[in-house]
């Protein structure tokens, strides 16, 4: 579904992002993996290794990278919290810069790259959750759905130039930290991280090509 096109893949070190670089690998697709750390050298991959939140190291290090068929911002993180009211504001902070200004930085230094050829595509995490707010997880909602009017906002103004922008909201996504979290859980009603990179790569796809800001849950049974 990926053949020959080149992804960048964005906290391709997390449990979420590794099972995307695999799956988004045995599609066809070339990759180069972006994240703070990696605990191992994948075969094949370019890993480069960086904050995301620093817009002048991103550029940086795509300057020598001219051809990106793909973005999947996977990068992200969360966090439960006091009530809005008690939450200090590095709460705020490390929410957005986790979420938001990693997903808009990235944005801003592929966007110029893809409209030099006349195509791409982006696909970024938002949540189900965030959809409306809930009770202490207010700067988790916020970030996220902020991310989701990103997405909508760089649909409506990419769309005629080649370049279709979407995103996914999965619940709760069935990694080790979750269950751990949550140990009564029913973990098979979870979305599991291979469902959700399936999803992920069909919106990076070709396939995908008539979907322009997009909001895709992305739920299994819960």
């Amino acid at each position: 579904m990926l053949n020959g096109k080149s992804i960048i893949i964005t906290g391709a070190n997390g449990a979420l992002g590794r099972v995307v670089v695999d799956t988004t690998i045995e599609q066809g697709a070339s990759v180069i993996s972006m994240d703070r750390v990696f605990d191992r050298d994948r075969d094949g991959v370019r890993q480069i290794v960086i904050d995301l939140t620093d817009a002048e190291a991103i550029a940086e290090a795509l300057t020598e990278i001219d051809s990106i068929d793909g973005l999947f911002n996977i990068a992200g993180g969360f966090a439960m919290g006091p009530a809005v009211h008690e939450t200090q504001a590095s709460e705020w902070e490390v929410m957005f810069a986790m979420n938001v200004v990693t997903a808009r930085n990235m944005c801003a230094a592929v966007v110029p790259k893809m409209l030099t050829v006349g195509r791409g595509t982006i696909v970024n995490v938002g949540a189900m959750s965030a959809r409306e707010g809930q009770g202490n997880m207010g700067a988790y909602c916020v970030a996220k759905s902020t991310v989701m009017r990103l997405t909508e906002s760089l649909s409506k103004e990419l769309r005629q130039l080649g370049i279709n922008v979407n995103a996914v909201l999965p619940s709760i996504i069935d990694t080790p930290i979750n269950r751990d979290d949550m140990p009564d859980a029913d973990y098979s009603k979870w979305v599991t991280p291979g469902e959700l990179a399936e999803v992920i790569c069909f919106l990076g796809s070709d396939a995908a090509r008539a979907m322009h800001g997009a909001l895709v849950p992305v739920v299994g049974r819960s």
